[in-house]
């Protein structure tokens, strides 16, 4: 029984620590663009809280997780042979509390450390053209297309003798074709991408650490917004992907392909010249395989122009 709730533990996390950085992600205006050398800092807090669903895997663990995951990240816009582009470097920490039953046997586990960091690099093909912080206040949006690569670096904490770990201990990419059109006040956005995983070689088992891979997970993504004002707008925001069937020691398991999605809505204000907020809120509508939870994120954002910090 020991070993089973062991495994359910590891599943439980397994399922939900990488939420906020994979295909679960629901961002917002993700390819509209800034004028060459735009710069800013973001500090994030998202909190979640709700089931983890371990559809058939183990038996029914009950399982329920609130953890918190505050995230630093750091923008900067470019110009790549005339064409607008910009680098997303992200760097997270997880702080969280998982709890279930198996069986008449109950436990809670916590955990915190870092969690894998994440870089997105992004170019604009169509309709942004690089620019100048004086040629791109006259410009308006029509449509843009660009496409973007994310990059999971295996930088969290991660021990294969533990059973919760934060890290994934494996590489993922992520690349993604993004679309954007402006009517007046109202944006539409729509992506469509596929993570792509390397193989963990030390994932935890009660046995010993084994290999363990996981099948291609693709994604799509849409969001409605509408401009109040400028930098103060709302948004409607929904994802579903798909795939994602893992093997461990090359047995594959079927119950883990991932069929879900997620409805939400943001929120964003300006505070000063430099500063805004954003809120957000995100829930499962439909899940094959993960978690049915709540993610409820407050950021502060710091932006600036040149190559000095002002």
């Amino acid at each position: 029984m020991r070993a089973i709730l062991n495994l359910a533990w590891t599943t439980v996390f397994v399922a939900s620590s990488l939420a906020p950085l994979n295909a679960q992600d629901l961002s917002p205006r993700a390819y509209l663009i800034t004028s060459s050398h735009s710069n800013a800092v973001t500090l994030t807090y998202s909190y979640y809280s709700g089931g983890i669903q371990l559809n058939g895997v183990l038996p029914d663990a009950n399982a329920t997780g609130t953890y918190s995951v505050p995230i630093f990240t750091y923008y900067h816009s470019f110009g790549i042979f005339g064409h607008s582009s910009n680098v997303n470097v992200a760097i997270p920490y997880g702080i969280g509390t998982f709890q279930g039953e198996v069986g008449n046997r109950s436990g809670q586990i916590y955990r915190s450390g870092l969690v894998d960091t994440t870089l997105r690099l992004s170019v604009n093909l169509k309709g942004g053209p690089e620019m100048q912080p004086a040629q791109f206040a006259k410009w308006t949006q029509k449509t843009l297309l660009g496409v973007s690569l994310k990059v999971l670096l295996p930088t969290g904490q991660y021990d294969p003798n533990k059973l919760i770990n934060w890290g994934g201990n494996r590489w993922a990419l992520k690349p993604e074709f993004g679309f954007s059109r402006r009517r007046k006040h109202i944006i539409l956005d729509a992506y469509a991408g596929v993570w792509f995983y390397t193989t963990n070689p030390r994932y935890f088992s009660p046995s010993g650490p084994q290999p363990q891979s996981e099948k291609p997970i693709g994604s799509f993504e849409g969001h409605l917004s509408y401009d109040i004002k400028p930098r103060m707008w709302l948004s409607l925001d929904g994802n579903f992907w798909f795939g994602g069937t893992t093997s461990l020691s090359d047995i594959e398991n079927p119950a883990t392909r991932q069929t879900s999605s997620r409805i939400g809505g943001t929120a964003s204000f300006p505070l000063t010249k430099h500063q805004s907020i954003k809120f957000s809120y995100a829930n499962g509508t439909y899940v094959r395989f993960g978690g049915n939870y709540q993610n409820v994120a407050v950021a502060w954002q710091y932006s600036w122009l040149g190559t000095h910090f002002r």
